[in-house]
């Protein structure tokens, strides 16, 4: 424990000493919103009180309220906080940990992953220097001769099937769950494990929160995803700063969780309202502090580097 103790302080100390030298501001924000987190594939903690007639959400990241600096004025921002999940507990999860999340102001996608690749050989000793790989989401299929942006589902069941991949009610999976599936069963596990892998340019469809690009006739998210030893690390973006179009993505969020039968929540309206002011150009990424101590401390499961996993509270 004590040990654990020691190398996580001092991980937080050499995370703040390079945002420091860059000139990126700490900031903290409220961990207590009155309104949620919509996306269909996250759920929110939702806490009641006699005092309030409407729920509170504990928030799943920072990310809205940065944002609302961000068009404050705020400059480039970045905060190490305590985030909350309602998802199960296993390996590589727990349903409250630790995210690094921060923004640039005039980066792009592509420059905050060089970023990101330089904080973290910030953080490696000189005998931990790893190999670093860049592929674009396109890239990981042509060895399935896949078109990840044109194909339809009959093209990734057969490969699916064709892999012997056993699936659950296939019948129910629509085209992003077949990628997803390819993605996890077949692609993931044929990284280099000891590589950083940077994934980018992912479908419009797959966009989150990022900035489209029209390539070519082809929408384009500009989106990354890091992996590194079998686990995704960090998820970034060009940010969106369209309001309108922000509006859309949640809207379209809240019909697909009605369609799941998951409950509704409630959207941002203040952080639409901030974005109608205006966000500077910028780009975010958040970060899994845990998953990083993870790597960095040789463990193999996320319980190994808290001071107290769900199953201790």
């Amino acid at each position: 424990m004590r040990r654990l103790l020691t190398e996580r302080a001092a991980l937080y100390k050499k995370i703040r000493q390079y945002f420091d030298n860059a000139g990126v501001t700490e900031v903290v924000t409220p961990a207590l919103s009155f309104a949620g987190n919509t996306d269909a594939a996250i759920e929110s903690f939702v806490c009641h009180s006699d005092s309030y007639s409407a729920p509170l959400y504990l928030h799943t990241s920072p990310e809205f309220f940065m944002k609302r600096l961000l068009v404050e004025g705020s400059g480039s921002i970045y905060q190490i906080c305590n985030v909350f999940r309602s998802e199960e507990q296993g390996r590589y999860h727990n349903p409250e940990f630790a995210m690094l999340e921060w923004y640039r102001l005039d980066y792009d996608y592509r420059q905050l992953m060089q970023d990101v690749e330089h904080l973290l050989n910030t953080l490696l000793d000189d005998n931990q220097q790893t190999p670093v790989v860049y592929r674009s989401y396109a890239q990981l299929f042509e060895p399935f001769s896949v078109n990840p942006f044109t194909a339809d589902i009959e093209q990734l069941k057969a490969v699916v099937f064709a892999n012997a991949i056993d699936v659950h009610k296939p019948e129910t999976l629509n085209r992003q769950q077949w990628l997803d599936l390819m993605m996890v069963e077949l692609i993931e596990p044929a990284m280099q494990f000891n590589a950083m892998t940077f994934v980018y340019d992912y479908p419009a469809d797959q966009a989150s929160l990022a900035k489209l690009r029209n390539d070519a006739g082809v929408m384009v998210a500009e989106r990354f995803e890091l992996y590194w030893q079998g686990m995704e690390l960090a998820n970034g973006f060009t940010e969106l700063t369209d309001a309108d179009e922000q509006q859309r993505r949640f809207e379209k969020d809240l019909l697909k969780r009605q369609a799941n039968g998951q409950s509704r929540i409630k959207p941002d309206d203040k952080f639409i309202t901030a974005l109608r002011k205006g966000m500077p150009a910028c780009s975010g990424v958040a970060l899994g502090i845990e998953r990083l101590l993870m790597i960095l401390l040789k463990q193999e499961r996320l319980n190994q580097v808290m001071p107290f996993g769900f199953d201790q509270v």
